[in-house]
């Protein structure tokens, strides 16, 4: 059975001072995709208890997988024993997966030894995922050359369009999509604002928003197959 690192923010406000964390679906929708088939683990910067972002439970309060993740003894159990970066083991796992919520842009998009931690995971030829503001912690991942793993790659994330949409340009340090072409990444999305997109460009699997959370769980699971 396949083991997969899911990596948390631990930042719990955005620059707007607005509350933030993880966000709920991307999370919970990715976790009982992969949860049958595979053994997960939990980390986050500061370790045990990243902060939960309110707001996407109340935005998915009627949601059956997040309201059972929210509930789930398993999950409470990863939650309160996440492991610090530095106490991962690249060897255990053969992919890891950044959920999204503003905060991988405010912590793990600045933070060097998830860089390293990314890196690593990299050059040792695993598969590496991440969805809606998620791809922001790899932004600083870099190949055995030094250059970005996106350069060249396609990749999406959350768009421009769904952060001027919602009003949440001044959140975060930078716009995920402009700042990842300009690592020399190629980015693309959904036709419609919120709508479902995942990129999959050989081991790098991105998805765009908590719509494509999903889709980016199953793209992990087949590309573990």
């Amino acid at each position: 059975m396949p083991s997969i690192l899911f990596v948390f923010t631990s930042a719990a406000n955005t620059l707007t001072n607005e509350p933030t964390g993880w966000y709920l679906p991307e999370a919970a929708h990715p976790y009982y995709v992969l949860a049958p088939h595979a053994k997960i683990d939990f980390a986050a910067p500061k370790g045990p208890n990243p902060p939960l972002d309110q707001a996407s439970v109340d935005a998915y309060k009627t949601d059956e997988e997040c309201i059972k993740f929210l509930a789930d003894e398993t999950v409470k159990e990863k939650l309160t024993n996440a492991k610090l970066l530095t106490d991962v083991k690249v060897s255990d796992y053969d992919a890891i997966f950044y959920p999204g919520g503003w905060g991988p842009v405010l912590d793990l998009a600045f933070d060097p030894i998830n860089a390293k931690l990314a890196s690593d995971f990299w050059a040792a030829g695993k598969l590496v995922a991440s969805v809606c503001h998620g791809p922001a912690a790899l932004v600083d991942a870099v190949d055995a050359d030094g250059k970005s793993i996106f350069a060249g790659r396609n990749f999406t994330g959350f768009s421009d369009a769904e952060e001027e949409y919602l009003g949440t340009t001044k959140r975060a340090p930078f716009l995920l999509e402009d700042k990842i072409i300009s690592l020399g990444g190629s980015f693309t999305k959904a036709d419609k604002l919120f709508g479902s997109h995942v990129v999959v460009d050989g081991r790098l699997i991105t998805g765009q928003n908590p719509s494509s959370a999903t889709d980016t769980g199953k793209a992990i699971l087949k590309a573990l197959e």
